[in-house]
């Protein structure tokens, strides 16, 4: 049977790939599963606008993303630590903490698109990048400073 792959599939191919594969495979689990169409013409305008519809939608999140960011250039967040001996921070400042400073300034950033290597541990001025789409990555002022 002939299908067209409605989305990546490892093993078969692409979107918008017409493949071929046995009956029961496609029957009984490609198709419940919306990884693919049977192959029609029908089906071919279908999956056209569903590519369509799919990279409209990826553009407008970049373009929102691209805003964000270009907000986000200019924003510094300070972020009071308690300290002893030597400076020396008590515990470390997570992505965690820099997407609190973010929320608290207005900027909602999920924590998981701070990209820190490792966790700060030291007073001072860091560059942290944040990746809000595959394309957009913005950089943010944090300042570690003692309570």
């Amino acid at each position: 049977m002939e299908i067209i792959l409605r989305q990546d599939y490892e093993q078969l191919g692409k979107t918008g790939d017409i493949v071929k594969v046995k009956d029961g495979y496609a029957r009984n689990y490609l198709i419940p599963k919306g990884i693919a169409y049977i192959a029609t013409k029908e089906n071919k305008k279908r999956l056209e606008n569903e590519i369509k519809l799919r990279s409209w939608k990826q553009e407008k999140e970049k373009r929102a993303a691209e805003e964000l960011a270009k907000k986000l250039e200019n924003v510094s967040c300070t972020i009071p630590v308690q300290v002893g001996e030597e400076d020396k921070l008590f515990g470390s400042v997570t992505s965690q903490n820099i997407a609190e400073a973010l929320a608290n300034q207005g900027f909602e950033v999920d924590r998981r698109k701070i990209q820190l290597d490792e966790p700060i541990k030291s007073l001072g001025i860091y560059s942290v990048p944040i990746k809000l789409h595959p394309e957009v990555t913005a950089t943010v002022k944090v300042w570690v400073v003692k309570e």
